[in-house]
């Protein structure tokens, strides 16, 4: 089963805030901050539901910003501007440098469950966050607020579907272990495990669009992969029918989802005009 809880009343935010992995993700995006060519193809595949030419003259918020690069290209193809958030401050500063050429988008210290925009945004997405917290719909629903009336919102998760090895095998170790050590330690032990995938991948792994996909990257693009499956505390790998009823129990209409590289979803759904 999914670690995905059920809904909930609105949590206690500092308790929730907390429940998560902002620090570990900072060191993550403090470490790893270089903006590299080949992260606007994966954000291309995480929000399919968007051309470049989809974007230009759109706002939006960015939930769970990390350093930056899922607002940088939108901007780039001509969006209005918007908001990003984060509440890291390492994070937070490598998102600053990346965005600084874009001086509409606000960088802001703010968790997913402290976002109090109404009605101010014509998107709201959130990339590879919503999985890692113990309170998805209220994330969900702060991003449905914040869209104006028949704006959108849109997520990337984890997909349960061909990831069972990892829900059987991986993340048990995750929860016990590394989810546990120094967050320095588990970088540090991140090596064996990427050096490893690098092997595979260069003697023909490719059972997957994603491995197919991710045998073009670098050593230390691999290595911040595999440092990320490894360090956070909470990571929930969903069904489709999950993600589906997900976006349903925010209130969304027109839902549609995507398979992203054989092994996640995108989903994206429209607020009420009403």
């Amino acid at each position: 089963m999914s670690e995905a809880p059920p809904p909930s009343a609105a949590p206690d935010t500092a308790s929730a805030v907390h429940s998560g992995s902002a620090d570990r993700f900072g060191y993550e995006w403090g470490r790893y901050a270089e903006l590299k060519d080949i992260y606007e193809e994966q954000f291309r595949r995480w929000t399919p539901f968007l051309k470049p030419e989809d974007w230009r003259g759109l706002s939006f918020v960015d939930v769970g910003c990390g350093m930056g690069r899922n607002s940088h290209w939108p901007m780039s193809y001509g969006a209005a501007g918007g908001l990003a958030i984060d509440i890291d401050e390492r994070s937070l500063a490598s998102a600053r440098a990346t965005l600084a050429p874009h001086p509409a988008m606000e960088v802001r210290r703010q968790s997913a469950y402290e976002l109090n925009e109404v009605e101010r945004f014509d998107l709201a997405f959130s990339i590879g966050v919503i999985h890692h917290l113990a309170h998805p719909e209220t994330a969900l629903a702060n991003m449905v607020r914040a869209v104006k009336p028949g704006g959108r919102v849109m997520i990337w998760v984890y997909g349960r579907e061909n990831n069972g090895w990892i829900v059987r095998f991986a993340d048990p170790l995750r929860k016990a272990l590394f989810s546990r050590l120094p967050i320095g330690l588990v970088h540090a032990l991140s090596l064996p495990p990427t050096a490893v995938l690098w092997l595979a991948l260069r003697l023909g792994l490719d059972r997957l669009e994603y491995f197919r996909l991710i045998r073009r990257f670098d050593f230390a693009h691999l290595r911040s992969i595999v440092f990320d499956q490894m360090l956070p505390k909470i990571a929930n790998y969903w069904r489709r029918d999950e993600v589906e009823a997900l976006m349903k129990g925010a209130g969304l209409e027109d839902v549609r989802l995507a398979w992203v590289n054989e092994i996640s979803w995108a989903a994206i759904g429209r607020k009420p005009l009403a």
